[in-house]
């Protein structure tokens, strides 16, 4: 006898209204290599009658009379004479497509070791309406896993191994449902392959007698199989190792959180019959994680698609059947888990998905949201219902949807509101405004103290008062720190002059320029020194110095103002004469013995001038006199060594330009990492050139910011005004950072950088010409449609730790960087309460620190007012924490704030809209990547730069948006 390719064992009982349905689609199939075994399980209407009737007409079909009164008793009476290498489960009320056979068994034909192959389903509704496809990809990874955890497969979405269900026992005829999980489960234990077929090949009939009918039932039984699930199964005679004591239990993923998934999807389904049987008991497990709210109102929204027999478009229309049940159901999820918020989440992610599927034929209330269609063209005023503070619109344009709009509202949505709506999302302009209006749309909106916009004006006037009578005083407007603009005049005089405008421009008293003063003293020539010239002496602080080691010194400088600040400086010094003097332009006094000419020839217009006043140095000097030289190395002169980043020649080619003057010989030279100090001697008739003697030094005084931020220690691969000329592009990386500490909880290390770590980023970006920018002129950038310059990057940092003022702060000065810190403004000096489950909270930015360092060039934008993701938050909470928490950034600030980052990057369809109305123009949420010209202001992306990760990590992602 023929041994058919598959055995497809149908039980039925009292089918009499399906079966035939069921039947023919195996007759329909392309493949004809199969048996059909039929179990009559006690049927008491046609359903023999209809059987017979097959098997007559084709020796296919088989039957087999059962009084199991159970599917899984007559399943396995079927298993006991089929005969197919292959098993597949065809309840009576269900049916596969005509391909089914065909492509499972060519995927399994690809997979000779594997002992399954399963499809994607959908439900069919009592009118016939199909549900979306379902299907579990994590089956075909972690089959185990996942059956351990949930029943991820329809029964007749499969083709098994018939020796291998035979060898497990069959279906476990205990279980008054959940007996096809519990089977999957075991041939999922044996750790052997199951392959997928992407394609929703099964359909599944749904009526009011067909989900078991016994909520609680199933749920006494998915209880006992997920228990099964993990734990040690010795029904299993040969499971894979890594199965055989159970399901991994890990990151929360618990037998308890399984049963807790079931247990949700089971209320939803029973709110969606109408009942309203909650228990909290078994939702107690269930994550009250922000990024699992999605996901439970996924499973919620199943379910009541299962319960209501309704497709996702029928859901919202048929909301007054289950509504009621359903938030009461989530209300009691946010008491589980102590958390309202988390709960008013879930609503609100589960009623998107609701208008998200509606055509809003009319009006559709939901628990916090209106959906409507609205004329754009001539739109009314619509009032909010109790408990609504969400809108969900169709700008309706001659009868077609011309937009989506979704936004939070406080009041009432004027007919002014709905045309301004239309407007910015393009579907009409504002020509339909009436006479009076239009002056009204021009000025804002009319104080209607019930509208939107009256209520949004009552809560800014609320967070004024609240930001006046704080204790914290305000700070007058702080202007931007800017580089000094490009110098066009050619007056030398003048533009020195307007240097010295303010007193000590370069900061001489500090520790580094005085360790430079006393190295340029200890390189004077040995002896007595008779008649000195000090070039370029500024304000006379090394001109003090020096005029002790000198029998008459001669200091000039171009400056009559440095001068005269020197003059009252050495006034006490009898042997100084000062003067105003050009040395490039006019004759230098001659028969000197020493000239000093430090920090001063960068500023000469081009080498071919440095030759020039070096001969001039020659000619004054008296044959035997010395030059002392102090200059700085500059990346121009060699860009692969440390040296300051300006744009003019250094110490290097000063030198080298210095001794290659005839008549100039060097005899000695200092050199430290950042600057050489030169002494060359004037050679008389008849002397003979030495080598120099070479002194290479450490720095050991601190280098103050002034100096530091024009640094590029070791060298730079490019630099910035090179790129700033060659380069043009549209997107640039935004990086989002947390903490700098060495220190912190370790369930936090992803958000904190070692300042090592943080400090080799910020090198590597300097050295790279990248230039920082704020969120402000990003935005400059997009509305415009400006090409970004060179290499822009915006440094953020979220939550506003203290340690970005002790660490991260004086590295991005060091590398003339600055960053935007988004404060969390209600818990400003006190400390981050949200990662308290993680560890001890990190201690925050205080109000003086926030002001220093705006003075000192940092920005600062908003983290909201309390750190609470803002898809919890109601609309009326969300604005309140907008607007308060702009307005206590700008009083710290003295700075108009613009912009601000969603607390755990976590954004709604609300936010963008109710953020611009609260005085917003930019905006971080949750998207990641470059951001680039098309980029909505509002909702940028960011690259979120991890503390666990590499510098090799950083430079390829940076590297990434250049490429």
């Amino acid at each position: 006898m023929h041994n058919p390719l598959v055995s497809i064992v149908v039980p039925a009982h009292n089918a009499e209204a399906t079966l035939a349905r069921a039947l023919d689609c195996l007759l329909d199939q392309e493949t004809a290599d199969w048996e059909a075994i039929i179990v009559d399980d006690a049927s008491t209407d046609r359903t023999p009658a209809i059987i017979a009737g097959y098997v007559e007409h084709d020796a296919r079909f088989r039957t087999l009379s059962s009084c199991a009164y159970s599917a899984a008793g007559a399943r396995n009476s079927g298993i006991s004479i089929a005969r197919g290498q292959w098993l597949m489960f065809l309840d009576a009320d269900d049916w596969v497509d005509a391909s089914f056979l065909a492509k499972m068994l060519a995927a399994l034909k690809t997979a000779p070791d594997a002992v399954a192959a399963y499809c994607g389903s959908r439900r069919v509704m009592p009118d016939g309406e199909l549900a979306p496809s379902s299907i579990s990809t994590e089956v075909a990874s972690q089959p185990f896993e996942t059956f351990a955890r949930r029943c991820a497969v329809r029964t007749h979405a499969l083709l098994v191994d018939r020796k291998t269900i035979v060898e497990l026992g069959g279906f476990d005829v205990s279980l008054r449902t959940c007996e096809d999980w519990d089977l999957w489960q075991r041939l999922a234990r044996m750790g052997k392959r199951w392959v997928m077929v992407d394609e929703p090949l099964a359909f599944y009939r749904v009526g009011p007698n067909s989900l078991s009918g016994n909520s609680t039932q199933m749920l006494v039984d998915a209880e006992i199989v997920i228990a099964r699930g993990f734990s040690p199964d010795p029904r299993v005679e040969h499971p894979a190792s890594a199965h055989a004591n159970g399901a991994i239990d890990a990151n929360g993923r618990t037998a308890a959180e399984a049963l807790a998934w079931f247990a949700l999807w089971n209320a939803a389904s029973d709110c969606g019959c109408g009942a309203r049987p909650i228990n909290p008991r078994f939702l107690r497990a269930l994550p009250a994680a922000r990024k699992r709210a999605r996901e439970i109102a996924k499973v919620v929204f199943d379910g009541i698609m299962a319960g209501s027999l309704s497709v996702p478009a029928q859901l919202a229309a048929r909301w007054d059947r289950f509504g009621d049940s359903i938030t009461e159901l989530i209300i009691e999820l946010g008491k589980v888990w102590n958390d309202p918020a988390a709960g008013r989440r879930v609503q609100y992610h589960l009623e998107q998905m609701l208008l998200d599927s509606d055509d809003l034929a009319a009006p559709r209330r939901l628990a916090r949201t209106l959906g409507i269609r609205v004329d754009a063209r001539n739109p009314i005023s619509i009032e909010l219902p109790d408990g609504i503070d969400q809108i969900y619109a169709y700008l309706m344009m001659d009868g077609r949807i011309g937009a989506r709009v979704q936004f939070g509202a406080l009041g009432k949505v004027t007919r002014l509101h709905w045309i301004e709506l239309a407007s910015q999302s393009g579907v009409a302009d504002k020509s339909n405004l009436s006479a009076a209006e239009a002056p009204l749309s021009m000025a804002g909106h009319p104080s209607d103290p019930d509208s939107h916009f009256g209520k949004l004006a009552r809560l800014a006037a609320e967070a004024q008062e609240l930001v006046r009578s704080s204790a914290e005083p305000a700070e007058p407007l702080a202007a931007l720190r800017r580089k000094p603009a490009a110098d066009h005049e050619t007056d030398r005089t003048s533009f020195w002059n307007r240097r010295f405008a303010t007193e000590d421009p370069w900061n001489y008293r500090s520790p580094y320029e005085q360790e430079k003063y006393e190295r340029q003293l200890e390189i004077l020539p040995a002896g007595s020194i008779g008649r000195a010239l000090e070039l370029a002496c500024a304000e006379g602080h090394f001109t003090r110095q020096l005029a002790p080691r000198v029998g008459h010194l001669t200091a000039t400088d171009i400056s009559s103002v440095a001068v005269e600040r020197a003059r009252a400086r050495c006034s006490d010094q009898p042997n100084v004469d000062f003067g105003v003097l050009d040395f490039s332009a006019e004759t230098l006094p001659g028969e000197m013995d020493l000239i000093v000419c430090s920090e001063v020839l960068y500023y000469l217009d081009d080498l071919a001038e440095l030759r020039r006043i070096a001969k001039k140095f020659v000619e004054a000097l008296a044959p035997g006199g010395s030059l002392i030289s102090a200059h700085a190395f500059v990346l121009r002169d060699n860009v692969e060594r440390t040296g300051f980043d300006w744009n003019t020649f250094g110490a290097q080619a000063i030198s080298q330009t210095l001794a290659a003057t005839e008549g100039l010989v060097l005899e000695q030279s200092i050199q430290t990492e950042l600057y050489r100090i030169d002494r060359f001697r004037r050679l008389s008739s008849g002397d003979v050139a030495t080598e120099p003697v070479i002194d290479h030094v450490p720095i050991r005084a601190p280098i103050g910011i002034g100096v530091a931020r024009n640094i590029v220690w070791g060298g730079a691969r490019a630099l910035r005004r090179d790129v700033a000329r060659s380069e043009r592009r549209q997107c640039l990386p935004v990086l989002m950072y947390h903490g700098v500490s060495d220190d912190g909880p370790a369930a936090l290390a992803r958000f904190r950088l070692t300042p090592a770590a943080f400090e080799g980023q910020m090198k590597w970006l300097r050295a790279n010409g990248f230039h920082a920018i704020t969120s402000e002129q990003l935005e400059w950038f997009i509305a415009n449609r400006q090409l970004f310059a060179g290499r822009p990057v915006l440094i953020t940092f979220d939550d506003g730790f203290q340690n970005f003022a002790n660490h991260a702060w004086p590295i991005l000065r060091a590398n003339d960087l600055t960053a935007e810190v988004f404060l969390v403004t209600d818990l400003v000096g006190e400390s981050a309460r949200w990662d308290a489950d993680s560890g001890s909270p990190t201690q925050l930015l205080d109000a003086g620190t926030v002001r220093r360092l705006a003075g000192e060039g940092a920005f600062f934008g908003s983290h909201l007012a309390t750190h609470r993701a803002i898809d919890g938050l109601s609309s009326f909470d969300l604005a309140a924490e907008l607007l308060r928490s702009r307005m206590f950034v700008e009083r710290w600030t003295g700075r108009p704030t613009t912009a601000f980052a969603a607390p755990f990057s976590v954004t709604d369809r609300r936010l963008g809209r109710l953020a611009k109305e609260c005085g917003y123009r930019i905006g971080f949420g949750g998207k990641h990547g470059p951001a680039d010209l098309d980029c909505d202001p509002i909702d940028l992306p960011r690259i979120e730069i991890r503390g666990d990760r590499s510098l090799d990590d950083f430079v390829a992602r940076i590297e990434a948006v250049l490429a």
